[in-house]
């Protein structure tokens, strides 16, 4: 006989361990166990002798397993009466393994049951009767002998030949679970109708059966080569596979993702997979013998071909085997046993493949990777985009609405058992929980480069892994987020000095240089406690939300940046239609056609990514997330400790806590990204919650901007209150319209909030700042728009204009800006109007150059595109100055002031009625947003509100450049005829003039003062200066009103651009003392300053 080899031998000692039904004490890496070739093993295992000692039974799984009551084919086991003990215990062991060491048993049942004919020999030669009772003293030789036939083996023995062709065509795998289903069904009967009255000692013999069964069922799937199987069973269909296929069956709504050529009764139904895998665990309690046995199906049903098919989730016709495959791993997890093996096998975290994970491996490999993959994004599911949104001109909004809704109740389905799966993975064990985290944070550290910019797709994970991964952390982090924020403060402020699973070495901070945040780390330690489960899941939903959904976010506007920019190609292209008819119309026609083909794409994409991006639960839940993330931003900077139990007061210390300072940029980066996405592609999400929490956040870091050192963060801020009172629905004022105007904080705050930014605005510190600072106030003028008409606002900018500096340099900025605004606008109005003067000469135009004419097209729709933006600004910011000239009025008066308004009011009343007016006439001017005459009411109705004031007056006489009175002669006519303003209206109009005129005169008389020594000048505006004061640094004698005005604008010193504050500098008496006696002097030596009071024009202002 040839000696046995390594393969027989360690297959011999595994089937000894089972045989001793005890579990083993071996350790081996979790890695799947070779398979071993077959062989006869039966000779290396002990053979039991007569009257052996039974067998220990393993330990057995607390939980009580469900086993369905099947009736048996071939015999009843529950009769009326009770039978003998070993007559049962004889039936049972033949029914169960369906043997027999009798050969008239088997020919009386055709061979269902198998003559056991070698083992009855071999029992008889050990001093077994003939004819002897199956008991459990022999199970398990009998199990082994029934397991090592071979129906393809050769025999002399012709008696025996029936034998092995009767064999059923089942597997080992099959025949294993066709005898534990049998035992469940005996089980049922005994705890029943009690056929026997040794029901302890009855309940011991199913137990052993149970564990050899499944002891086997075991090292099938470890090794399914083991023991002899069909031949026309491919070996890699047996064993792991053979059990995957009753996990792929779990689901209702799944098709099935298998064919089984077995009878029911080989085969685990829905109802048994659950105590089938109990039974295994229950066996296998080592965790590396269980990894071993079913680390390959849980492989097998993590990577199943379904979930990389093209349909996805959005498959057609009943096809959603994705589904199958989550309800298996479901089950797998429902058992804590196999689900904190999962979390301990290499492939939870894409390991052991012999090489470095990357991002996009990440996905693949991992074993809940493909999972949550599944998804609706246009660029890893493209067959659903197409499937579902194909054509979106020709789709109407209920085709539309019918296709987001199936997709969204397949996304809801979906990422509900996801975080059914990785919960009952968190709650098997603390080490599970922590395998957990691990893979959140290997998503994060892997997927750093999707928040940069022009990262390949196929480089980093999908967007649909991301965006479900998000889900699931959301709903973890719900439990801690309860209506009064009890919970928060067990988030660790100290978190990222003492936990690595978020890297922030690459990461700004938002208002820490890196050595300082490094020293930071060092000095807090000792104060920080190791991490908890709330910390954990709240800043790692941070750091996914931002290398996930906030960047998915940002890839579906740019599918919007895309098609404006195909927009303006097909309009240029386009262009005024002349190619119609020519030889070249097939070439234009085509290139047109290939854009709006492109369009049609880009929009197919922009409906799939709205599905996933948009869904209503998904967005729920990130606003109730992103309100507790900006409660508890605010909660760290409030002294108190308290937000918002009260509410913090602000503004804020001007101390910015250290650990506030060293956070990442992005966790505040994220709120306002998210609450700016919402409030622009659906606001109607705010209608529940998030409003309050949007405004107070806002106005706490717009009130205290040095708490943030991004400039373009604090834009974003004020970008998110624009948009929320841009109209929705009936409210004209937007989602945010109602509580600007009604919750204290924005009562209180707003207005010194948008004025304190209209200010720092002005100097971000970018290259781009002079037209960024633009953008900003255009939506801060429309705030204050939004909300002027609520007394208790205006209020607070009379209360915000007693802090007169501040005040002044918020109204010296708007100045400038109308003044430089309105210049653009009607310039380019300008250009505008000759462009078009010049089209629409047909025959002229025509005559011209085809590549003249592009030109002039390309000139015309780039001024267009300027023009509409400073039109829209410059009139807003003209409104404003309505508006507040009204309120107050004192702040506009002030020296610095009065002059550059009056020359700004004038020179604009000059471009709007003056000689040149026609030329701003143009085509189609509500393209442009351009309204000379709401322009030209508005800019009336600020001379009427300061017509009482003697400062405006003496300041419009003092014009010399733009104040003619034809003009107003001119402008009253239009505001009557149109109409514009009222009779009453025009008087004041009238009456300003006059005063304005007698002014001029009195002026002319004043600065009649002959020859002025040079000392006296102001050296920038070369006039007489009346309050002379020396500059500390470039010693430069200037007036202290063209300084302030000059410090408005400018910080620093016009002569040597050293830093400068009005407090610095030096008044100059002596020089004032001179210069006052000067200008007595040359007075007393001219008549025409000595008017009588009664020859001065009275004005009464009054409208009504």
């Amino acid at each position: 006989m040839n000696e046995p080899t390594d393969a027989d031998r360690i297959r011999a000692k595994r089937i000894a361990r089972l045989q001793a039904s005890s579990p083993s004490s071996s350790k081996t890496p979790l890695s799947p166990s070779p398979p071993v070739p077959p062989s006869q093993v039966v000779a290396h295992i002990p053979q039991p002798q007569p009257n052996p000692k039974s067998p220990s039974v393993p330990p057995r799984s607390s939980s009580p397993v469900t086993t369905p009551n099947f009736p048996l084919k071939k015999r009843s086991l529950a009769p009326s009466l009770k039978v003998d003990y070993h007559t049962w215990e004889h039936e049972v062991i033949a029914t169960v393994l369906k043997v027999t060491l009798d050969k008239s048993t088997a020919e009386a049942s055709e061979f269902d049951v198998v003559w056991l004919k070698h083992l009855q020999l071999e029992l008889e030669t050990d001093g077994y009767p003939h004819g002897m009772r199956l008991t459990s003293d022999i199970v398990d030789r009998l199990l082994i002998t029934r397991l090592e036939l071979d129906p393809q083996a050769m025999s002399d023995d012709l008696e025996y030949v029936s034998v092995l062709a009767s064999l059923p065509s089942l597997s080992v795998f099959e025949y294993l679970v066709a005898c534990w289903k049998r035992i469940n069904t005996v089980k049922s009967v005994l705890l029943k109708k009690s056929p026997v009255a040794e029901i302890q000692q009855a309940t011991a013999l199913l137990d052993k059966l149970r564990d050899l069964i499944i002891s086997y069922a075991g090292l099938t799937l470890q090794e399914p080569a083991m023991f002899p199987q069909p031949i026309d069973r491919p070996i890699t269909s047996l064993g792991p596979p053979e059990l995957r296929a009753p996990l792929l069956s779990l689901s209702a709504l799944s098709t099935p993702l298998y064919s089984s050529t077995s009878t029911d009764q080989s085969t685990l139904t829905p109802a048994e997979v659950e105590p089938f895998l109990q039974d295994l665990a229950a066996r296998f309690t080592d965790p590396d013998e269980l990894h071993q046995t079913l680390g390959n199906v849980v492989l097998l049903v993590s990577s199943h071909s379904s979930l990389t098919r093209p349909e996805g989730i959005g498959g057609v016709g009943g096809d959603s085997g994705w589904r199958a495959v989550v309800s298996g791993m479901e089950a797998l997890v429902s058992i804590k046993p196999i689900a904190e093996m999962i979390t301990r096998m290499p492939a939870w975290l894409g390991e052991g493949y012999g090489f470095e994970v990357s991002p996009s491996d990440f996905e693949k490999v991992s074993i809940m990777g493909r999972m949550l993959g599944l998804g609706t994004f246009s660029r890893e599911w493209p067959a659903i985009t197409q499937t579902y949104f194909s054509d979106p001109t020709k789709r109407t909004r209920a085709d539309v609405d019918s296709s987001n809704a199936s997709l969204r109740g397949t996304l809801k389905s979906l990422q509900s058992s996801l975080f059914q799966i990785f919960n009952a993975l968190v709650r098997t064990s603390p080490e599970a929980r922590e395998r957990v985290l691990e893979y959140f944070a290997t998503a994060v550290r892997l997927n750093v480069k999707r928040a940069g910019m022009q990262v390949q797709p196929e480089t980093v994970a999908t967007d649909s892994f991301m965006v479900n991964l998000q889900s699931v952390l959301l709903r973890f982090a719900e439990p801690f987020m309860d209506a009064r924020y009890t919970k928060m403060d067990r988030i660790d402020r100290y978190y990222f000095s003492v936990s690595t699973r978020i890297d922030l070495k690459e990461e700004t901070r938002i208002k820490a240089t890196s050595d300082e945040a490094a020293q930071w780390v060092e000095d807090s330690k000792s104060k920080a406690a190791p991490p908890n489960f709330i910390s954990d899941i709240f800043y790692l939903c941070n750091a996914l939300g931002h290398y996930g959904y906030i960047r998915t976010i940002q890839t579906y506007e740019d599918f919007g940046k895309t098609l404006d920019d195909y927009q303006r190609h097909h309009d240029m292209i386009n262009g005024d239609g002349s190619w119609m008819g020519t030889p070249v119309q097939a070439r234009m026609q085509t290139a047109i056609d290939n854009v709006k083909d492109e369009m049609s794409k880009i929009q197919s994409k922009q409906l799939a990514y709205r599905v996933q991006l948009l869904d209503p639960d998904l967005v729920f839940r990130y606003i109730g997330f992103t309100s507790f993330v900006s409660t508890w931003l605010i909660r760290g900077v409030d002294p108190k400790g308290t937000h918002p139990n009260p509410i913090i007061e602000l503004p804020l210390p001007k101390e910015v806590p250290m650990t506030f300072r060293v956070l990442p940029e992005f966790i505040i980066e994220d709120v306002v990204e998210f609450f700016l996405f919402v409030v622009r592609q659906s606001p109607e999400s705010l209608d529940l919650s998030g409003k309050s929490e949007l405004v107070i956040f806002a106005l706490t870091f717009l009130t205290s901007t040095w708490y943030i050192k991004n400039p373009f963060l604090k834009a974003k801020i004020n970008e998110a209150i624009f948009y929320g009172v841009l109209p929705y629905g009936n409210d004209k004022h937007g989602i945010l319209g109602y509580t600007l105007n009604s919750h204290p904080v924005a009562l209180k705050h707003l207005i010194p909030a948008l004025t304190h930014f209209y200010i720092e605005v002005e100097q971000t510190g970018a290259s781009s700042q002079f037209y960024d600072k633009f953008n900003a106030r255009r939506n801060i003028a429309y705030i204050l728009k939004a909300v002027w008409d609520n007394p208790t606002h205006r209020e607070a900018l009379n209360i915000e204009a007693r802090n007169v500096d501040k005040f002044i340099r918020f109204i010296n900025l708007m100045i400038n800006d109308v003044t430089y605004l309105m210049d653009e606008s009607l310039s380019e109005l300008t250009q505008i109007h000759n462009i078009q003067s010049e089209m629409s000469d047909q025959a002229a135009w025509n005559a011209q150059p085809q590549q003249y004419r592009r030109e002039r097209e390309g000139t015309l729709r780039g001024l267009e595109r300027h023009a509409s933006g400073y039109t829209t600004l410059g009139r807003s910011t003209v409104g404003l100055l309505k508006d507040f000239t009204a309120e107050t009025k004192g702040p506009f008066m002030m020296p610095e002031i009065v002059e550059k308004l009056a020359a700004m009011l004038d020179y604009n009343l000059d471009a709007l009625v003056g000689p040149k007016c026609g030329e701003l006439k143009v085509q189609d001017p509500e393209k442009y947003k351009f309204s000379p005459r709401q322009l030209l009411s508005d800019i009336l109705q600020v001379y009427i509100n300061l017509s009482d004031q003697e400062e405006f007056v003496r300041a419009v006489a003092n014009d010399g450049r733009s104040y003619r009175k034809e003009l107003f002669i001119r402008a009253m006519e239009t505001a009557r005829r149109v109409p514009l303003k009222t009779e009453a209206e025009i008087e004041v109009l009238k009456l300003f003039v006059e005063k304005v005129e007698e002014m001029k005169l009195t002026i002319e008389a004043e600065e009649d003062l002959g020859e002025i020594p040079d000392e006296f000048l102001d050296p920038l505006m070369f006039t007489i200066m009346r309050d002379p004061v020396m500059l500390p640094s470039s010693r430069v004698v200037i007036d202290r009103s063209t300084i302030k005005s000059h410090l408005l604008s400018d910080t620093k010193d016009p002569f040597n651009r050293a830093p400068l504050a009005i407090e610095d500098v030096i008044p100059h008496a002596e020089l004032k003392a001179q210069i006052d006696a000067f200008i007595a002097e040359r007075r007393n030596k001219n008549p025409a300053l000595n008017r009588p009071d009664e020859e001065v024009v009275k004005m009464d202002v009054s409208t009504d």
